[in-house]
């Protein structure tokens, strides 16, 4: 099926335009000091993926770093966004030439565009600065909608595909199918306790 096809390789780009975004903007602030005009703005060698020493935003954000990082991450994120846009009415045309009716249909569109938006709104906002709390408040809230949009759709999807799984067969994988099963549960546990966590007083 074309569907099943453009969905598979269009989920590769939206791994790898972010992943090849963010670390080039790491690179960039650990490794070429020189292009940075404020020494503040710089970041001395971590790997955040092991010691937590930066986070996207750290690395990423035009402020107070105006060139180049948010050269590279912006456009990523919008070009982002817009893969997973086409993702979703993909997956959606997959769903409906197996079941028109499906149930979860109108849920795994509806939460898969509403996640790309978020993930827009975020680029576009992240970066510019005002101390003002309800600012700040909306920042994060966009930012926490792109996760918790993504993990429902993804939830949604799953289910979609598993109840009609036998008819997936001879188009994908089941172990693929099982892996994406565990890998959105594993997402989802690990969203809740990040959440529990992060709502005790001082962890902000």
């Amino acid at each position: 099926m074309d569907d099943i096809k453009k969905a598979k390789f269009i989920s590769i780009w939206i791994f790898i335009v972010p992943f090849v975004a963010i670390n080039s903007c790491l690179i960039l602030i650990t490794q070429f000091h020189e292009l940075f005009p404020e020494p503040a703005s710089v970041i001395h060698w971590t790997f955040p993926y092991i010691d937590g020493g930066a986070s996207i935003s750290r690395t990423a954000r035009p402020y107070p770093r105006p060139y180049p990082s948010w050269l590279i991450f912006k456009p990523a994120m919008f070009l982002t966004s817009y893969l997973l846009i086409r993702y979703w009415i993909y997956n959606r045309s997959i769903i409906k030439s197996f079941n028109k009716e499906h149930k979860y249909i109108k849920r795994i569109f509806n939460f898969g565009v509403a996640s790309a938006i978020a993930l827009t709104l975020h680029s576009i906002f992240l970066g510019i600065k005002f101390d003002y709390d309800l600012y700040k408040l909306f920042r994060r809230v966009i930012l926490l909608s792109f996760i918790v949009f993504e993990l429902v759709a993804q939830a949604y999807l799953v289910a979609a595909f598993y109840s009609f799984r036998e008819k997936l067969l001879p188009y994908i994988n089941p172990k693929i199918l099982k892996l994406k099963l565990i890998l959105v549960s594993f997402l989802i546990i690990v969203a809740v306790i990040s959440v529990s966590i992060i709502s005790f007083p001082g962890n902000d």
